[in-house]
């Protein structure tokens, strides 16, 4: 799955590498970021609202909502921050989203498959507080560790995801902050919550972890949290359904 998605960025990657040739990169968002990892350290288990139109488990999820719609109500609804799917052909997701979606003052996660320089800093020039760096996409930690340095030093925070003990090594290796578990197995896309109870056994209080796919309801919620947890992120159980307040609200309940 992971080499699908690699394959669908290449025309994305070409197109930033033309840029640069030509020096016509965007220039670096002047803006204030909020911090990421500030909003998810305050008491309780903090919120991550995903917009998320289709997956390519589900398929079309929630087509007819707005980025800034959906946005105004995940605010309204409790969100810490807000995650924007911004991959094209797979999630249906575009990176403009994140410029419509900064109003709300909430903290921006960019989620996509980064694994080329230009990409962290084509992101720099969105609002983005925060981009998906998925350990899987990457052969070795030398790679990894580039663009997490990269990120840091361009102003933004890097969210280290993993699905086993291996990822986590290589996560902290390179001087990982942020350690988001993906509880889906991306060979079978079924998820499994013990994924997240055994990796979490290894925190360190000095990092910041999320719990990502498959949470669903107020008892996987309250779950989550007693594992440790600072944050979830949640996505197709908000979306789906067109009233992603109400699904929030009732998740947090």
């Amino acid at each position: 799955m992971l080499e699908r998605f690699r394959i669908a960025k290449a025309e994305e990657i070409r197109t930033l590498e033309s840029l640069s040739a030509q020096k016509a990169m965007p220039a670096p968002f002047a803006g204030s970021r909020p911090s990421f990892s500030a909003a998810l350290k305050k008491e309780g288990l903090a919120a991550i609202c995903e917009y998320k139109r289709a997956s390519p488990s589900k398929g079309e999820i929630e087509m007819g909502l707005s980025p800034e719609e959906v946005a105004r109500q995940y605010q309204e609804g409790g969100a810490a921050a807000l995650s924007v799917l911004t991959e094209e052909v797979y999630f249906k997701g575009d990176l403009g989203f994140l410029d419509r979606m900064t109003f709300t003052g909430l903290p921006l996660l960019r989620k996509d498959f980064l694994f080329h320089p230009l990409q962290i800093a084509r992101t720099a020039a969105t609002p983005a507080s925060a981009l998906l760096l998925i350990v899987r996409m990457f052969d070795d930690a030398a790679l990894l560790r580039e663009l997490l340095d990269m990120t840091h030093a361009m102003g933004m925070e890097a969210v280290v995801e993993v699905f086993d003990e291996r990822d986590l090594d290589m996560a902290r290796e390179v001087g990982s902050r942020i350690i988001q578990v993906n509880n889906r197995n991306l060979d079978t896309l079924q998820t499994d919550l013990a994924i997240c109870e055994r990796l979490v056994q290894d925190r360190s209080r000095a990092e910041v972890w999320i719990a990502a796919s498959g949470i669903s309801t107020p008892e996987h919620r309250r779950y989550v949290e007693s594992l440790g947890y600072d944050a979830m992120l949640v996505g197709t159980a908000l979306m789906q359904g067109g009233a992603p307040r109400k699904a929030l609200e009732a998740l947090l309940a």
